[in-house]
């Protein structure tokens, strides 16, 4: 069914299909034609014996990697899929919605892509139920793994992704640029954090919610997770030059307040 929500800006999308809620948390996957990876990742998920639902939320994927039946086969419970403009943003903000309707008590959220640790989800809810807001992966603190990184990622995040993030935040992150992350229900239902507004279409919304949950006082920390990129030309939606520019803008606009409550 096509779900128009009127309460809160959320883009309307289609709950292709979902089944009954087993679990207190969910993990988001957001996905846009990642063919063979995510069906990789879904399996590497059930054999993990994870403690969450798995739900997808596709940005209108056509090379045939959200079927129906290839997803329900892989133990995921929900796939849904936007049917206006944006991007991961947007996602985030269906998933969002979608699973506070439902009654989760917390949402961890990763890329469809395969490069994560998926093994590490039960870690991000363990997190959650020790009563922690937000909850970032990283790659750089003891535990954490970052495997075959195009040395051009670890530059511009070293030098510049991470000190803007620690300047606004006020916490010493140390991988920002990391989707693995989760949130607890309270963050997402604060009147202050204010998420669910049209004006979080992309990745500005990652940026957003690590800035914001610690200026606001949520408790927020870092747990050791692995990426890992295959060797040859890097698999990424970001593209080198106007892409990475792009990203370097958005957290600008982050810092200065572009994205705060008017």
């Amino acid at each position: 069914m096509t779900v128009d929500s009127t309460d809160h800006q959320v883009p309307k999308y289609d709950e292709v299909f979902t089944s009954a809620k087993e679990h207190d948390y969910c993990v988001a996957i957001f996905v846009i034609n990642e063919g063979e990876k995510l069906h990789k990742q879904l399996q590497r998920m059930k054999d993990s014996q994870l403690h969450v639902d798995v739900i997808i939320s596709d940005g209108g994927s056509t090379d045939g990697s959200t079927d129906t039946k290839a997803l329900q086969a892989l133990n995921v419970n929900t796939l849904l899929v936007k049917q206006e403009r944006g991007k991961l943003g947007s996602q985030m903000r269906i998933a969002f919605s979608w699973a506070l309707k439902k009654g989760y008590k917390g949402i961890v959220v990763i890329d469809g892509n395969n490069k994560d640790s998926v093994e590490n989800i039960n870690d991000f809810v363990i997190k959650l139920e020790e009563g922690y807001d937000h909850i970032q992966g990283s790659r750089f603190i003891p535990g954490g793994k970052a495997i075959n990184t195009p040395v051009s990622r670890l530059v511009g995040l070293k030098l510049l992704h991470v000190p803007i993030m620690r300047m606004a935040s006020g916490f010493k992150y140390t991988d920002t640029t990391n989707g693995f992350r989760a949130y607890s229900k309270n963050l997402l239902l604060d009147y202050d954090m204010a998420i669910f507004r049209d004006v979080f279409t992309s990745y500005e919304f990652h940026y957003y919610l690590a800035i914001k949950a610690a200026k606001e006082g949520f408790k927020c920390i870092e747990i050791p997770v692995a990426r890992s990129y295959p060797l040859g030309k890097i698999p990424t939606k970001i593209s080198p030059i106007i892409g990475n520019l792009t990203v370097l803008i958005t957290l600008i606009k982050c810092v200065v307040g572009y994205y705060e409550k008017k």
